[in-house]
């Protein structure tokens, strides 16, 4: 039977994955850097990801991962939907436009940057698990967002700006991108401890993948 929390922890890494989506479109300064606006929550989904795959293992984070990349596709759908319907006023309709109206190369780019890191943060955190022996949690949740935020940030920039900003600027703004998120997990370590350790102790949980297919398409295993 699913628990309460496990519904808690999977509608808020649903609900960070498409808000970061949304505030994406936005960017900001923060003195040299050049980030978008959802660096202020979509590292929570990779911290949500961590907690899932370290409490409840990957079959479970699996499953997750496939729900997000559900409902994302839902909202992106809507959303070009309601681009499509006629606007009663004409700036508005601009406005909607250029919030919501993502390209199909961006598109493109996260759906398949957001499967991939995600992925793989969830893979690594499991067979670190397995090869610390449930020690260090420390090391499995900022090795596996290292990897994982990587490969999403070279991904997603990679197929949505090559060809479009310079070799240079490109892997400047991939390794910003990961450095940051990397950054962000590393600060969140001590709020990762004290949900995993409650989780674990309300849920009686400590999940091994010894087990395990890490295919990630066996949803239903």
């Amino acid at each position: 039977m699913v628990s309460h929390r496990f519904l808690i922890v999977t509608a808020l890494f649903v609900t960070c994955l498409i808000t970061a989506n949304i505030m994406a479109v936005k960017l900001i300064s923060l003195g040299p850097l050049v980030l978008p606006a959802a660096i202020v929550i979509f590292p929570l989904s990779y911290i949500c990801g961590d907690i899932l795959t370290e409490v409840y293992g990957y079959r479970q984070a699996r499953r997750v991962i496939w729900l997000g990349f559900v409902c994302n596709l839902i909202a992106v759908i809507a959303f070009w939907v309601g681009g499509k319907l006629p606007a009663l006023e004409a700036e508005k309709q601009a406005s909607y436009q250029a919030i919501l109206g993502y390209t199909p190369r961006i598109l493109a780019a996260s759906f398949v940057a957001y499967l991939i890191g995600e992925f793989a943060n969830s893979f690594i955190l499991a067979k670190m698990k397995i090869r610390t022996r449930g020690r260090w949690l420390w090391s499995r949740t900022i090795g596996s967002t290292i990897v994982g935020q990587g490969l999403d940030a070279a991904v997603f920039i990679s197929l949505a700006f090559a060809g479009e900003l310079p070799a240079g600027v490109l892997a400047t703004t991939i390794v910003t991108h990961w450095g940051v998120k990397t950054g962000y997990e590393a600060v969140a370590t001590p709020f990762t401890y004290a949900v995993v350790n409650f989780l674990k102790r309300k849920e009686g949980l400590d999940t091994y993948d010894y087990d395990t297919d890490f295919n990630p398409l066996l949803v239903t295993r």
